[in-house]
């Protein structure tokens, strides 16, 4: 999600954009690390505006959080998990989510697409991976225990109170997921000229 510090006049995406292109140079935003999925989208928001803004990168979104609860770094794209309570107390203000639909957690935020910007998204995910020679039985039976256990009302509850929201694809769609996941990162990657570190 793209959020910012309260400091920060911009109420929407487009007023942030508008201030950011007003005042080159003066703009930066945090995230937990450098090739993490927020620093992703940061850089492809960047990227695709055309947008005279610095990546400012923490060892873990929690420093980044404290950066721009802060205000030393304006402006944060993070996941959704550590930044909802500091929307209660208000010192945080979010302005849009970065994934296709908007957040269980957080309904009233429109995402980028609503907001004007439908070409940058980047929704993260977590997914059960397994050797390249796996049999196709062992998958079938991995695939049907996890499906259970996703759809179990606790788990599933849980998993949704922490910002995730439970998709059970089938294996084929899950690898077509990540092949379309590295063409598009890889482009802003090489773009960005993001380094290993």
């Amino acid at each position: 999600m793209l959020s910012v510090n309260p400091s920060v006049p911009a109420k929407t995406v487009q007023e942030l954009v508008a201030l950011i292109r007003a005042n080159p140079g003066k703009y930066s935003f945090a995230t937990g690390g450098v090739g993490t999925q927020p620093h992703l989208v940061g850089e492809q928001l960047r990227l695709s505006l055309g947008l005279d803004l610095v990546h400012v990168p923490f060892p873990g979104g929690g420093p980044a959080v404290a950066s721009l609860i802060a205000g030393h770094t304006p402006i944060g794209v993070n996941v959704v998990t550590p930044i909802v309570p500091h929307l209660k107390d208000g010192t945080l203000r979010v302005l849009a989510v970065a994934s296709k639909t908007r957040s269980q957690l957080l309904p009233d935020v429109p995402t980028l697409a609503e907001a004007g910007y439908p070409d940058i998204e980047g929704d993260s995910w977590v997914g059960v991976l397994v050797p390249a020679r796996t049999p196709k039985p062992i998958i079938t039976a991995l695939h049907r225990t996890i499906v259970k256990v996703l759809a179990l009302p606790d788990l599933k509850d849980l998993l949704t109170a922490l910002g995730y929201e439970v998709v059970a694809s089938t294996p084929e769609e899950f690898a077509k997921r990540i092949r379309l996941e590295i063409e598009t990162w890889g482009e802003v990657i090489r773009a960005a000229n993001i380094k290993g570190q």
